[in-house]
């Protein structure tokens, strides 16, 4: 697409289009959280709520093509994405053989409901890429910031209201930070994500100062959720950063800093100030790994090959054996496929992942820096809690996004149509 001598000023309908992104998808990522104990009040803001969210994804989607401009785009790496809905076909089959039909449908809707937003979320981010080149929207910006501010609510929230955004563990001994709103663990790996994000900025000098401010805030948050697998997350994003930086400058600061927090942080979140019962606790991946044993020698033999259902581990609402814990869920995304789905459902996804890393080793440098960072943090929590084939939560949507990120193309056939289109709405390019 080449410009002509006609000058427009796209910049303040860019503006808007950055505001509506980000927004729609903070409240997006709000909808997962449980903001009020009352269980209407919840299921109106998880069901009703992202189903607005996902209509204005739609209309914002729209609106750019208002403005000037054509969905001729390509699909691209199409197996990634033809894998993932065939994972999700044979949850929706499983309803047949679900040991709790409600619940596997509940969950395949949220979960379908947010591939849909994601769609044109991504959409209308790659129209913007082929129609308004000087642009400065960046995913990572709207991830980042979408998580700062979530991370910024509750650590405000944990000296305005510590009952309310603190969570007691281990016989009250332990408050981490997350409340009855969100799970700690998943709050971290949210700050984490952030961090992936906002690292991009620093690295592209957008707002220097102010990005920097809000890492610190994303690592406070971090740290008062004491999620292990979330800090070992964002330590892993910064010493990837670091690899990949060219900024000999940037890699002494970014280095010195983690030698100086990395000790304190570890000795803190993960060796809980060396406490022996709680090292041991470490060690036995609080209890998830008996877990495991036990799902696995007495859970899957029941039903190997298609598994108990959607988002079902057993015949019961918990699976519980002689040794272990009761749980609802596995705390571990690839095992609760292999218990929903069975051997059938763990294929789909090992090779839709395989075609998924493919995918995004073959996009421009930039971007495969971005998406392999934010999949650092999200399979990470993947092996401790929901994850991203688990029951509906914000890495399943941060994981399609990553998906659809890399399943178009740039498309530069226009039909009439397209070219009448442009002509009449976008004077500034010109249209052979």
């Amino acid at each position: 697409m080449q410009t002509t001598a006609v000058h427009i000023n796209h910049r303040p309908f860019l503006k808007k289009i950055n505001i509506y992104l980000l927004i729609i998808l903070f409240l997006m990522v709000a909808c997962f959280f449980t903001w009020s104990e009352n269980v209407l009040i919840t299921r109106a803001i998880k069901v009703v709520g992202r189903m607005g969210v996902l209509f204005s994804s739609y209309l914002v989607y729209r609106k750019i093509i208002q403005y000037g401009a054509v969905d001729s785009l390509k699909w691209n790496n199409l197996l990634s994405m033809l894998l993932y809905v065939a994972y999700l076909l044979l949850g929706f089959a499983s309803f047949m053989w679900s040991t709790n039909v409600g619940y596997s449908a509940l969950q395949w809707f949220m979960t379908s409901q947010t591939l849909v937003f994601c769609f044109f979320f991504i959409k209308s981010l790659y129209l913007l890429d082929e129609y308004f080149e000087d642009h400065q929207i960046r995913l990572y910006n709207l991830l980042g910031n979408t998580c700062y501010v979530l991370i910024l609510i509750f650590v405000v929230g944990m000296w305005v209201d510590p009952d309310t955004f603190f969570r007691m563990t281990h016989g009250g001994e332990e408050a981490r930070l997350g409340g009855y709103m969100m799970n700690p663990n998943e709050l971290g790996m949210l700050a984490g994500l952030g961090v992936a994000g906002l690292l991009f900025d620093l690295k592209r000098n957008h707002a220097k100062w102010w990005t920097i401010l809000k890492l610190i805030v994303l690592f406070y948050g971090l740290y008062a959720t004491g999620s292990r697998s979330s800090l070992i997350g964002a330590l892993l994003i910064i010493g990837y950063h670091v690899k990949q930086s060219s900024n000999q400058k940037l890699k002494i600061v970014i280095i010195a800093g983690m030698l100086l927090v990395t000790p304190v942080a570890v000795w803190k979140v993960i060796l809980k100030d060396g406490d022996t019962s709680r090292l041991e606790e470490v060690m036995s991946m609080t209890g998830r790994l008996p877990f495991w044993t036990a799902l696995i020698n007495e859970g899957l033999p029941r039903e190997p090959m298609l598994g108990f259902g959607f988002m079902r581990i057993d015949y019961k609402e918990y699976f519980q054996s002689a040794h272990t814990y009761p749980g609802k869920m596995t705390h571990n995304t690839f095992m609760q496929v292999l218990m929903n789905l069975g051997f059938v459902g763990i294929t789909i996804v090992i090779f839709q992942m395989l075609f998924t890393f493919k995918g995004i080793a073959g996009e421009n440098e930039e971007k495969k820096l971005m998406l392999r960072s934010l999949l650092i943090p999200l399979f990470i929590n993947s092996f401790t809690e929901f994850g991203i084939f688990g029951e509906s939560n914000y890495g399943i949507l941060f994981y399609q996004l990553v998906i659809i990120y890399i399943s178009f193309k740039q498309n530069t056939i226009l039909t009439p149509l397209n070219k009448i289109h442009l002509k009449k709405r976008r004077p500034d390019l010109l249209i052979s």
